[in-house]
């Protein structure tokens, strides 16, 4: 199985595969982990709730991203790789990734959640921005975002304030934002996590 989307309850499980397979990756969706040779969590909806549906596979997440083995998270997904988050009261993440998951500040005068497109700036050329021009325009829906330690951050997004649109630690990849709804930009953006080490 080389590319397994994990079928927690909770996800846009089969836009992802639709976006995989049109690059020619016949991906499966569900739970054996340890088959995998890449590993996709996608999510929509409250972190709660996904951290719930994650924990009879939470031992087997963060054994799969010690193993070296590409792993992607994709909007939640990306979130639930982090220590906390801070929706609908505090919750504990996987831990795979330092950081805290944080509502944007409601002073901004912004309607929340995002929703829409807006460009990236790409400041590390690494993971699945690899291959992404800086300022490339992708799709986000979010009411959160990551407040993570800079050196893991391969681009920003701005939306009142200036975020963790995608990061990078070794094998573990993720974007805030969602590349499977992002056109060119995005596909390009899974054909290099299909093709990284």
């Amino acid at each position: 199985m080389p590319v397994l989307i994990l079928d927690y309850g909770m996800g846009n499980l089969r836009s992802v595969q639709k976006a995989l397979q049109y690059l020619g990756e016949p991906a499966d969706i569900g739970t054996d982990i340890a088959r995998a040779d890449r590993l996709v969590i996608p999510g929509v909806g409250a972190f709660g709730e996904a951290m719930t549906n994650l924990a009879p596979y939470a031992d087997d997440l963060r054994a799969f991203a010690r193993s070296g083995q590409p792993l992607l998270g994709i909007c939640l997904g990306q979130q639930l790789l982090f220590e906390t988050s801070e929706e609908h009261g505090e919750h504990r993440g996987l831990g795979i990734l330092p950081g805290a998951v944080r509502y944007f500040p409601s002073d901004m005068g912004l309607k929340v959640p995002m929703i829409g497109w807006a460009p990236l700036e790409v400041v590390k050329p690494t993971g699945i921005v690899s291959r992404t021009p800086t300022k490339t325009k992708v799709y986000f829906v979010h009411s959160l975002y990551v407040d993570c330690p800079s050196e893991l951050v391969t681009a920003f997004a701005d939306y009142g304030i200036r975020y963790a649109a995608a990061v990078q630690q070794g094998n573990v990849h993720a974007a805030q934002f969602h590349p499977e709804k992002s056109g060119p930009a995005g596909l390009a953006m899974l054909e290099a996590f299909l093709t990284c080490s």
